[in-house]
């Protein structure tokens, strides 16, 4: 086989070293190349308006051969400087034929042609497609993090709903509809009052065990909740006196959608018109002598007659009842008197422990029936009250008592209880509320962030492989330069340069 027929393989890496120990370059060649690089520089700035040059100027790195693309059109745009001896009179052709001349001296532009082969391949090109690569993972990673958010705002929306139904809203309007949740509190208070009148079994027991048990402390067993199964909700001054008020005065305070009136302390309770506040009680007409008329008296004797009590001439009794903080009043309930058992902080919390105490005991009961016969032996001499009932009336009994204790620790009714004692909590609650919301406000400007981020990565990616597919193209027509080049230089044998291969975009 010819030598002349076997081809040479060159690694693209390998090939300016190849191109100088073959001693087809010299060593020093970049110092060239810098020549040639300003004479490059000075002749660009001086280029005529033509398609063709601009499309040769940009994109990549101008070279060899694209000098000699700009001489061939220079040829047209100059011909009018050519003189009859054919050289022309243009100092833009004189300046980029003696680039070309640089060029081809000791072959310097097939080292530098070379280079940059090697450098588009090894460098350029990979960078450009980790570029793509990286900014087709930014754009997974936001799409994967726009759906974060969205899960995000929909468990904040979720947490809003269940916030709202304990509560017991719907959460359109958060701050009327809190204020409208006082109108029911009245309902459950006479709710939870008729349940409690199933109580009476378990109370009576529990009376009738501490008689049996500890005597002197029955008569002070769960008055509270006695009295509210006998007389029901009713108020606190009925359970303070033990009758009712004449005339009931309630609190005047007011919950309105604005905050409260600056002019008047939230904390303070209006309890109307007391008169014009010199704070004395009024007895009716006294006379011009200031003098009290008990009745017909002897004025001979100066004796006064207070009368037996049959000829109905004497003194009408007025019975005085003294209210909390000093006031005087017939029947009148003021204040937190006014307010229902239920409702009062004190007496509410009262009937609460009460419950609890009734519950503890009756689960302790049931532990104790579940023991063995010799320990309950010290109860066969009990009233018929107590031995009677088994550990399933017991555990009715408690289910009664717990219901009701339900019903007062929900968290609905929590919020109302606040609500009734104070405006400003309304403000509160209602503000804690939102802020479940805000959450959904700042995650959907995330998710805004996130959009306008994976844009920006798009835009990117698509001038990055607008650029690439320029670069690939180049660089396939520079290899093909400098294998035809150099294969004139190596008498026609093909020349194969290795690792120059370039996959599309």
């Amino acid at each position: 086989m010819n030598e002349d027929d076997v081809p040479i393989d060159i690694h693209v890496g390998k090939l300016v070293d190849w191109l100088i120990t073959r001693r087809h370059v010299k060593r020093e060649w970049p110092d060239d190349v810098r020549l040639v690089r300003m004479k490059i520089n000075r002749a660009i700035q001086d280029m005529p308006e033509h398609p063709q040059v601009t499309k040769l100027l940009s994109g990549t790195f101008i070279n060899y051969f694209h000098c000699q693309k700009i001489i061939e059109i220079l040829k047209e745009t100059e011909k009018d400087s050519k003189n009859f001896l054919g050289w022309y009179g243009s100092q833009r052709m004189k300046d980029w034929q003696e680039v070309i001349k640089l060029y081809e001296r000791e072959n310097i532009y097939l080292a530098e042609a070379g280079h940059l082969l090697a450098r588009n391949i090894q460098y350029e090109i990979p960078f450009m497609r980790k570029m793509i690569t990286d900014s087709n993972k930014k754009q997974t990673d936001c799409d994967a993090k726009y759906q974060e958010l969205a899960n995000g705002i929909t468990e904040a929306k979720k947490r809003y709903v269940k916030a709202c139904k304990r509560i017991g809203i719907s959460g359109n309007s958060v701050k009327c509809e809190l204020l409208s949740l006082l109108k029911t509190l009245p309902e459950d208070f006479r709710v939870i009052a008729e349940e409690c009148k199933g109580l009476g079994s378990a109370r009576q027991y529990y009376s009738d065990f501490l008689s049996y048990t500890l005597p002197h402390l029955a008569s002070e067993c769960t008055p509270l909740l006695k009295f509210v199964i006998e007389h029901g909700n009713v108020t606190t001054y009925e359970w303070k006196h033990g009758e009712a008020p004449c005339v009931i005065e309630g609190d005047k305070r007011e919950l309105h959608n604005t905050h409260t009136d600056k002019s008047t302390p939230s904390d303070e309770i209006d309890f109307g018109d007391v008169g014009d506040g010199n704070d004395e009680i009024d007895f009716g007409d006294l006379g011009d002598g200031g003098e009290i008329d008990f009745g017909d008296d002897d004025l001979n004797t100066g004796e006064i007659d207070w009368g037996d009590g049959e000829e109905g001439d004497g003194i009408e009794k007025v019975d005085l009842v003294v209210e909390e903080g000093g006031s005087v009043g017939v029947g009148v309930a003021r204040g937190v008197l006014a307010q229902s058992i239920l409702r009062n902080t004190h007496t509410r919390a009262q009937f609460v422990n009460e419950l609890s105490e009734l519950e503890g005991f009756l689960s302790q009961r049931v532990c104790e029936l579940c023991m063995e016969e010799h320990v309950l032996s010290d109860f066969n001499d009990a009233p018929a009250s107590i031995q009677c009932l088994t550990t399933a009336d017991i555990h009715t009994m408690m289910d009664g008592v717990s219901k009701v204790l339900a019903l007062l620790n929900t968290t609905k009714m929590h919020h109302k209880l606040l609500i009734s004692l104070s405006p400003r909590y309304v403000d509160r609650l209602a503000s804690s509320l939102r802020s479940k919301l805000t959450v959904c406000d700042k995650l959907a400007a995330s998710q805004t962030v996130a959009m306008d981020r994976k844009d920006q990565a798009a835009s990117e990616q698509v001038k990055v492989k607008a650029k690439l597919r320029l670069v690939i193209e180049r660089t396939r027509e520079l290899q093909r330069h400098i294998t035809e080049d150099m294969s004139k230089k190596c008498k026609n044998r093909q020349i194969n340069i290795m690792g120059s291969r370039l996959a599309d975009v």
